[in-house]
């Protein structure tokens, strides 16, 4: 049996899933947060077995524990004592690598990578470009270094499927001396999702990926974008920074930079002010007051108009990406939807795609308003663009793309 596990560290908070790849199936997952608060909690779920014969397959059970958990070495020993109290044990399925999510590659990075010292200080420098975020994955890659001492440990980077852009899409209009050596330029993110949607798509409509013209919608909390010709990212609405493009529950996405000189300048706001307007009170909370975006049609349904120009601009700018990126295609084949708010908010995918009938896009909203867990058609069968709900599973593409390395 081939185990992988794979890692996603924040600063407060690590998730990870323990899988089967000869099945590419769970066999545990688990959270652990609140990292050096006074009290810390870990959620370990063991995943049921399925039966090969006449007995019940097991239940899937979820333990919980409530306990101080300083850093993350302390919360990496919290997960190993999980697997040794509750299962699967790593003893019998080892893990023959660890995968790490890590945000920020730049542009040294364009393939999944062996984690070795160099790696590991390259991720600290170019925490610059994601200090929320590339401090944060180093701190997960040192602790689980500790506890699986014995196991390749493998770098997946957000901004690697970004990196077939073509220059007229990553560059920016400015100073090209002061660009090149401050490293500016458009890196996108959410690069593990898009490819992995990309691709199931394809295998979905039973159609080569290389033909395909595809627009793959990744709408969460955060939410990008990406415009995907043949297998290859050329156009994605994220940029030097996660903050770029589309709206999204605390960042505003788009805006002109002269608002922050008049923001700095009449309102006396800082740097640190600025930074944190855009990326913590801004997008759909700062035009309504709230960030989910479930929260957000219950106001609209108690006629709050502050929420119905939430979701009027948040469409808008949808519908903008979506005509920029057949327009720079040439047309498209296959839109998908996926993440929190594109799995499950059929209003939003009918309203974004509502005026794109001139394209050849048309929404079957018996299909669209059904609910549905896996990937399914929610187009019209005259339509000549396939739009497809697709689920994510980032988890699965960053374990395949370890085992395609530690196989190598």
């Amino acid at each position: 049996m081939s185990v992988v596990l794979v890692v996603n560290s924040g600063s407060s908070s690590f998730k990870y899933q323990l899988m089967d790849m000869d099945a590419e199936t769970v066999l545990a997952s688990g959270l652990v947060e609140r990292i050096g608060e006074e009290s810390g909690r870990s959620t370990h779920t063991v995943f049921a077995a399925p039966s090969d014969g006449p007995a019940p397959t097991m239940l899937d059970a979820t333990y919980t524990r409530e306990l101080p958990i300083p850093d993350h070495t302390a919360g990496f020993a919290v997960m190993l004592e999980a697997f040794a109290q509750n299962g699967p044990s790593l003893a019998e399925r080892p893990p023959i690598a660890v995968g790490h999510r890590v945000v920020h590659g730049g542009a040294r990075f364009f393939e999944p990578t062996l984690i070795t010292r160099l790696v590991e200080i390259n991720i600290a420098e170019l925490a610059v470009l994601a200090p929320l975020h590339n401090p944060a994955n180093l701190a997960g890659i040192e602790a689980a270094k500790q506890a699986f001492p014995d196991v390749p440990h493998v770098a997946v980077f957000d901004t690697a499927f970004h990196q077939t852009l073509p220059r007229a899409a990553y560059t920016y209009a400015i100073d090209e001396d002061l660009a090149e050596q401050y490293r500016i330029r458009r890196y996108g993110f959410h690069g593990t999702s898009h490819k992995f949607v990309s691709e199931r798509a394809a295998e979905f409509v039973g159609r080569p990926l290389a033909e395909l013209k595809q627009i793959v919608f990744h709408l969460g909390n955060g939410a990008s974008a990406t415009a995907v010709d043949g297998g290859r990212s050329v156009e994605t609405s994220m940029g030097l920074t996660p903050l770029e493009g589309l709206v999204m529950g605390t960042r505003s996405g788009d805006i002109d930079p002269a608002a922050l000189f008049h923001l700095a300048r009449r309102a006396g706001m800082s740097i640190d002010e600025l930074d944190d307007l855009l990326n913590k009170r801004s997008g759909l909370l700062g035009l309504s007051g709230y960030s989910d975006y479930r929260d957000i049609r219950a106001a609209i349904e108690r006629g709050e108009d502050r929420a119905v120009l939430a979701f009027e601009v948040y469409v808008h700018r949808l519908r903008s990406y979506a005509g920029s990126y057949i327009a720079q295609m040439g047309g498209v084949d296959v839109i998908s939807f996926t993440a929190g708010v594109g799995e499950n908010a059929p209003v939003v995918r009918a309203a974004a795609l509502e005026t794109l009938g001139f394209a050849g896009v048309e929404v079957d909203p018996e299909r669209n308003a059904t609910p549905a867990r896996g990937i399914r058609v929610i187009s019209s069968d005259a339509s000549r663009v396939t739009v497809l709900v697709v689920p994510t599973n980032e988890e699965l593409e960053i374990a395949r793309q370890t085992l395609a390395v530690v196989e190598v």
